[in-house]
């Protein structure tokens, strides 16, 4: 696929790639220079989790959450009652 940069530098992912790779707007992504050539990926970074309104809650990180995570996230949630 054929892209451009726009003015501000942008370039934008055709819709096809972003539904393939499971990235959305505000997914983080990293950008690096690889043997002349642009690549970007999803960073490894686990899912955090943070003190939401109603209590913990996972972070945006477009990273998929381990069943163990979601786990310990509910336990914490139902302490709290």
């Amino acid at each position: 696929m054929h892209v451009s940069i726009d003015s501000a530098g942008r370039v934008v992912v055709p819709k096809p790639l972003r539904d393939q790779l499971g990235i959305s707007a505000r997914t983080p992504l990293e950008i690096e220079l690889v043997d002349g050539h642009l690549e970007l990926s999803v960073p490894n970074e686990p899912p955090a989790v943070i003190e939401g309104s109603h209590g913990p809650c996972f972070a945006p990180t477009g990273m998929p959450i381990a069943d163990a995570q979601l786990r310990g996230v509910l336990e914490a949630v139902r302490e709290r009652r």
